[in-house]
């Protein structure tokens, strides 16, 4: 990393650090206060953000990006006014900050308490979703943390404006805008640098696909919540109401497919598959859904004369982000569960079936953040969750799971209150 890189990142952590200490001390009336400043000021800017959000989209065209990579970074007044109206969620969810886990009287004498407490600095990495700048820096600042962002070069018009709109809004309150800082460069060496920044920086999110997870892994000497990576799957089991599995399977699919909680492959019991496929392929043939399948799938396609493709390991492994659907036939739930154990990426799972023994079976038996019983896996979602905005979608198992709130932002201590105790 070259010198001037280097004292960059220093600098911006040592005003992260900073500004944590000033934040930390922040009541719950102050956090409501400075989050209603900030979607007042994006309210006030929005056409400057839709203006800069228009350039990156304009330049992504230029550059030949996909439809889907299109649809993540474009933030549209509609979806602007979405981002602010998740500000409202957040203000209104209780703040965790100073609450008390537990509290007991020992037998030596301590009344000993865990009572919660902001992270301190967190870097957010992430890649074309210009929203995900807003979400973080409002759950951030909720929970008492500042935080370094560093998006995607796709979206650097628009990340520019909305921190600057957020900054501006964060000075007007009396605090140091340095609770939120944007790396104003898309130098990918930078986020290498970023990654060992652990004396400033107390944990690493990553929100992007499976290179930048591995490279957050592999190079971070800061601890990391790997996640976001979503291979879904749902399992028609042989005992469910055909017409209202297929509606759920629409909506994974199709409500919105360039997410990573967006269904990637259908397991179907073969003692079905012929009455629900024949079905469901045509009405998401309509919807423009393309196939990859197994054999028996692609029989039963050829039957109502649609074409499947030919699936293999890669493309089963594959986190489609289209209007792409994976599709093979098990003769019983063993083959479902030993697909997902597989191919799964740990995100969301879901069975569709009448079977109260079925689906308690499933549930057992499948390991992943989020698993569902006659639902779309489209719910994995810190909003539908209740959780307000998310941070990421953590796909792990230490410390945070599923989506991230505010508890996921918080850490705890040891508080400890004697009589003037000693240890005897």
């Amino acid at each position: 990393m070259t010198t001037n890189h280097q004292a960059y990142l220093e600098q911006l952590g040592q005003q992260a650090k900073q500004a944590s200490y000033a934040l930390a001390s922040l009541t719950g009336v102050q956090k409501q206060q400075l989050l209603s400043a900030i979607a007042n000021k994006l309210s006030a800017s929005s056409a400057s953000i839709i203006a800069a959000n228009q350039l990156d989209v304009a330049r992504a065209r230029e550059q030949g990006l996909s439809e889907a990579m299109i649809d993540r970074l474009l933030l549209d007044k509609s979806r602007l006014d979405g981002v602010i109206k998740d500000i409202d969620n957040v203000i209104a969810l209780a703040d965790p900050v100073g609450s008390e886990i537990e509290s007991q009287l020992l037998d030596n004498g301590l009344r000993l308490s865990r009572r919660r407490v902001p992270l301190g600095v967190i870097g957010v990495i992430y890649e074309a979703r210009p929203n995900v700048t807003v979400d973080i820096a409002v759950l951030a600042l909720k929970t008492g943390n500042a935080v370094i962002l560093r998006g995607g070069k796709e979206t650097l018009n628009s990340n520019l404006a909305l921190s600057e709109a957020i900054r501006e809004a964060i000075t007007e309150q009396g605090l140091p805008a340095d609770g939120v800082q944007l790396i104003q460069s898309a130098d990918r060496e930078l986020v290498s640098g970023l990654l060992k920044l652990d004396k400033y920086i107390d944990m690493i999110v990553p929100r992007g696909g499976q290179h930048l997870q591995r490279l957050c892994a592999e190079q971070a000497t800061i601890p990391v919540i790997l996640g976001g990576i979503g291979v879904c799957h749902l399992y028609c089991d042989k005992e469910l109401d055909i017409a209202c599995a297929i509606e759920v399977i629409i909506n994974a699919k199709v409500q919105r497919p360039t997410v990573c909680n967006a269904l990637d492959t259908l397991l179907v019991h073969s003692a079905v598959a012929e009455a629900l496929l024949a079905k469901l392929l045509p009405r998401l043939h309509e919807l423009k859904v393309k196939f990859y399948g197994c054999e028996r799938t692609k029989q039963i396609a050829k039957g109502i004369g649609l074409e499947v493709m030919p699936a293999d390991d890669e493309t089963y492994a594959q986190e489609w982000l289209s209007l792409t659907l994976g599709l093979k036939v098990v003769d019983e739930m063993e083959g479902a569960i030993s697909h997902i154990r597989r191919f799964s990426s740990g995100h969301s799972e879901g069975i569709l079936t009448d079977n109260l023994h079925a689906s308690s079976r499933f549930v057992n038996q499948v390991d992943a953040a989020a698993v569902y019983v006659n639902a779309s896996t489209r719910f994995t979602d810190g909003a539908q969750f209740g959780l307000g905005a998310e941070v990421a979608v953590s796909t792990q198992k230490l410390h945070a799971r599923g989506p991230m709130g505010l508890e996921a932002l918080t850490t705890y201590k040891w508080i400890g209150i004697g009589d003037y105790t000693a240890r005897p």
